[in-house]
């Protein structure tokens, strides 16, 4: 805790003071722009990778970045977020954000590595189509990089289950609403956006 208590003094004493004006306006309302779904992995630091101030983008975190579909008998935390910052908040894009060595995807990719922590292996199971799609890629040709490939996959899953939720649904039909997917890698800082036209990841910004 001294650790922890060190930081919470030092932002206090320098980094509060420095954006004194900034947090003030945030005291009573939020307006980001952008909901940032990424996994927990405390190497992913969604506000210094993007640069952003408090009060700029809306992150959603857990493992794997997964975005179950749609349900309301089970819906969870993670759509309630997407909900409150689409509709409520009205957010103009969703970024998606996998990262490199992801532990979600090793134990997707390797499930015996999760096999005795069930509520994880539980959590996978919302990436399955991820991983099955790799498994056909790798039938009909060489996948160089297995683990950053299922990692691509599963954004573009997570991206297609972000379809599934009314809030999303309607802000598209209305043109409010833009969705990316981004692979980060944590040892280079390079970011791939996925490109719809050419179907690749590809460095972003250019």
């Amino acid at each position: 805790m001294d650790r922890i208590a060190a930081g919470v003094r030092r932002f206090q004493s320098e980094v509060f003071p420095a954006k004194r004006e900034i947090y003030e306006k945030l005291a009573t309302e939020q307006r980001p722009h952008t909901l940032f779904i990424t996994c927990g992995d405390s190497r992913v630091d969604p506000e210094v990778l993007t640069q952003s101030d408090p009060g700029e983008i809306f992150v959603e975190r857990n493992p794997g970045n997964i975005v179950p579909d749609y349900n309301l008998r089970t819906t969870g935390g993670v759509s309630a977020s997407i909900e409150f910052a689409v509709s409520a908040l009205r957010v103009q894009r969703i970024i998606v954000c996998g990262h490199s060595d992801c532990g979600a995807m090793r134990g997707l990719l390797q499930p015996e590595r999760v096999a005795n922590l069930p509520a994880v292996s539980h959590w996978l199971d919302f990436s399955a189509t991820a991983r099955n799609r790799l498994g056909q890629e790798m039938a009909a040709s060489h996948v160089a990089d297995p683990m950053r490939r299922l990692t691509e996959l599963n954004v573009l899953q997570q991206i297609e289950n972000l379809h599934t939720h009314p809030s999303v649904i309607d802000k598209l039909r209305e043109n409010k609403l833009a969705i990316h997917g981004w692979f980060y890698e944590i040892h280079s800082g390079s970011v791939a956006a996925f490109n719809e036209k050419s179907n690749q990841f590809e460095p972003w910004p250019q």
